[in-house]
Parts: structure tokens; C-alpha cells; sequence
């Protein structure tokens, strides 16, 4: 029987569990694993059975999270790491090597950008277009190219790339196509259907969804044939294909390089996802009401949010996702200071984090965009009164007064 997404959330650990009868799958805090016959640990450090051999690899807490990961993505394997980053760099540090070539949007939020900095020290090319026009791509392909990567909603004016159009040339030319759903998380939007062949989130965002932990993941969606990708190693190139890359990400990138999640975070994480559609629906309608009032105010100029008519990829986004997501950005006018602005909130909280129960909200240049100065900012369409909000489950009538109370006052 075909189940809908949150049934088939709330159900998952209480199956996996279902020999001890608990409804959450249990925290197991072992860091080593033991075995009666050592053959057994044999076998698992050679692959020939699955098991659990030390906690930097796995445990059955995070296993259960990557099934249950793996189910929402509809894909064929998922890893958990300690954060979002972490996910992001094993996938280009375990992929990638000297001499290839990686296109990326140019639209990434902060860090991962430092990250491709980091990529470009290591001998790796590195090219940054506007992934709203899959032409961009197209011409920024080479025969070196090994990678393309962008998010789908661009943190923080809310560009929303070509996915459809990115996923088909990454097919046409065999390129793995790799896409950050951090901001669309599974319930709104399904990688998988434009194609990407590996997705990567911050799990510390919607899908737990309370800012009490951090994690990440990636996802193979099985989709890319990495039999004819030539930065697999000899020691993984004998698997399924499915498995090649995935296990390569889980050697080098989560054993090697150490980002491993703690069997605590993984269960919250869980927990979190139960109720992930329920939050985002709440989420996306105060977002949806919020950018409304804001674009009809007259203290403010723009407005930056994908449900909105005037938005530049508004069509794209109705066709790709189930909702606009909850990110909304947007300019007050140049007499109003947005620190003034947020500091007259009292729904609101000045913090740096998304995907929050709660309504955030911060000055983007002087803040998370601070350190990649004004041409940079420029260049990703940043103002430098802009104010990013993560909105909330609060109720919305409260949110909009907020403002309205907020705005009145400056």
C-alpha cells in the first residue's frame, strides 16, 4: 500500500524497531562494536556483510536515519554527517581531484563558496554562473568538467536555478549533477525528478527544524552511471554502480576526513522529521502572507520570495516545488536602518540559523555576507540594507502586526 510522506515518516523507526517493540528506534552511544565469531568483523571491514565495526562509520542510530532519509528522497543509499558542510565538502573532496573542472552557481550561500576557495588551492578549476539560465551552464562546460552544483533556492535573494534545463545537459554530457535541497527539503521538492544524480542538505535546517542540533547528508539517487565517472577509485569501482560513489563519499570523506553525527543528533534529527511536512506547511503560508504585506508596505522597496507574481522565476517555481518554501528577503527603504528595523521586532529574533519553529531575521551584509565584500555582494544581487528572514510557525496574524507595528515606528 503506497503510504503519503508523513505517515511513512512517523511509521519508519517504530518498524526498524520492531523486535524491542519501541516506537523510536533506540539511541545506541557505542562507539565499538564487538563480535562473538571475529570472522563476522572481518567480513565487515571487506564488505562482504553489513554491520557496524566503529562509530566514525556508522551506528545503528545513523543507519536508521539514512533509511529513513534515503525513503524520503527516494533514493538508493544516504550518508549522515555532523553538519551540512560536511556533507558538502566530503562530496567535492572525495570526488574531485587536482586538474578537473566544477561548475557552481553563483548564487551559493557563505560558506559554501569559501569551500570552492578552498577547491582552487587543491588545483581544482572552478567556474561560478547564473544557474537561472541553463546557457550559462552549457558555456561554462569543458572537457575537464567533472561536477555541477547548485542549490535550489538561492540563501538569500531566492533565485531559483534551472533545475529541469541543468539536469538535462548534466545527462547529455555525463556530468554528475549535484544539488543542494537544503531549502526544499524533500517534502516540497523531489531532487531526484531533475535528474541529480547525488543531493546534499543541511539536516540541521527543516528537517529537524527546532535549532537544537546540527547534521547533514548526502543522497545518490541512482541515477548517474558512475561506472563512466574516472575519479572512482580501484577499491570501489568493482561495486554496483549505485554504490560506487556513495561508498567512496563514506571511506574517504566520513571515515578519513572525521565528520561523523553522534547517535544523540541523529535521533533528534528523526524525531524532527515526523513533523517536517506539517512545519513547512505552516511555514510556507506565513512566508506566502509575510512577503504579501511586505511587497504592499510602503516602507519597503523590494521584496525577494518565489511565490510572489513579480518574482523572476516565479513559473519555474510553481512547476518544480509543492510550496514557495520559507525564505523571504527583502530591502526597507534607504532611509530605514535594517538593524533599527529588527532591533523594534519583538516576534522576531536576530539569530543566524534557518529553518527555525521560529521567525528569524538578520542584516545580511553586515552579517553572514560580510566577509565576501561589496562587489561580491553585488554580483549575488545583495543590498546592503537587505534583511533575510526564516519564517516561522507562529501564528500569522502576530507576524504581520509585528511588522507592521515595527515599520510604523521608523
Amino acid at each position: 500500500m503506497t503510504k503519503q510522506f508523513t505517515t511513512q515518516v512517523v511509521h519508519h523507526d517504530r518498524k526498524l524497531a520492531s523486535d524491542s517493540g519501541a516506537v523510536h528506534y533506540p539511541v545506541v552511544n557505542s562507539v565499538l562494536f564487538g563480535y562473538e565469531d571475529p570472522q563476522e568483523l572481518v567480513d565487515i571491514f571487506q564488505g562482504k556483510r553489513s554491520g557496524h565495526a566503529y562509530a566514525r562509520q556508522s551506528t545503528p542510530t545513523t543507519e536508521a536515519l539514512q533509511n529513513l532519509i534515503t525513503e524520503m528522497e527516494e533514493g538508493a543509499g544516504s550518508l549522515v554527517f555532523s553538519s551540512g558542510m560536511a556533507a558538502i565538502c566530503a562530496v567535492f573532496l572525495t570526488l574531485l581531484k587536482s586538474g578537473d573542472h566544477i561548475v557552481a552557481s553563483q548564487y551559493l550561500f557563505g560558506n559554501t563558496p569559501s569551500v570552492l576557495g578552498t577547491l582552487k588551492r587543491f588545483g581544482v578549476e572552478v567556474t561560478q554562473v547564473n544557474v537561472t539560465d541553463v546557457e550559462s551552464v552549457r558555456q561554462a562546460i569543458k572537457v575537464n568538467t567533472k561536477m555541477v552544483f547548485t542549490e535550489t533556492i538561492a540563501n538569500p535573494v531566492t533565485q531559483v536555478a534551472d533545475l529541469k534545463g541543468i539536469g538535462e545537459l548534466c545527462q547529455l554530457h555525463e556530468i554528475p549533477f549535484v544539488v543542494d535541497n537544503t531549502m526544499t527539503p524533500s517534502y516540497l521538492f523531489k531532487a531526484k525528478d531533475v535528474n541529480a544524480s547525488l543531493i546534499t542538505c543541511s539536516l540541521t535546517k527543516y528537517v529537524g527544524g527546532h535549532g537544537t542540533v546540527t547534521a547533514g547528508a548526502v543522497i545518490e539517487t541512482g541515477l548517474f552511471d558512475w561506472t563512466r565517472f574516472d575519479n572512482i577509485l580501484d577499491s570501489f569501482s568493482h561495486l554496483e554502480p549505485s554504490a560506487q560513489a556513495l561508498t567512496q563519499i563514506k571511506k574517504k570523506g566520513l571515515r578519513d576526513m572525521g565528520g561523523c553525527l553522534s547517535s544523540d543528533s541523529a535521533h533528534l534529527i528523526a524525531v524532527g522529521a515526523e513533523t517536517l511536512a506539517l512545519r513547512m506547511e505552516r511555514a510556507c503560508d506565513n512566508a506566502m502572507a509575510l512577503a504579501n504585506f511586505l511587497n504592499e508596505h510602503p516602507k519597503v522597496a523590494n521584496v525577494y520570495y518565489p511565490g510572489l507574481q513579480d518574482h523572476p522565476q516565479h513559473e519555474r517555481a510553481n512547476v518544480l516545488f509543492n510550496r514557495f518554501g520559507a525564505i523571504v528577503s527583502f530591502d526597507p527603504i534607504s532611509s530605514i536602518d535594517p538593524v533599527a528595523l529588527l532591533k523594534e521586532l519583538e516576534h522576531v529574533i536576530a539569530a543566524t540559523h534557518l529553518g527555525d519553529n521560529r521567525t528569524l531575521a538578520l542584516p545580511v551584509a553586515q552579517t553572514i555576507f560580510w566577509e565576501m565584500g561589496l562587489e561580491n555582494r553585488q554580483k549575488a544581487g545583495i543590498s546592503e540594507n537587505m534583511i533575510r528572514m526564516s519564517v516561522g510557525i507562529e501564528e500569522t496574524e502576530d507576524l504581520i502586526q509585528d511588522f507592521n507595528r515595527a515599520l510604523s515606528k521608523l
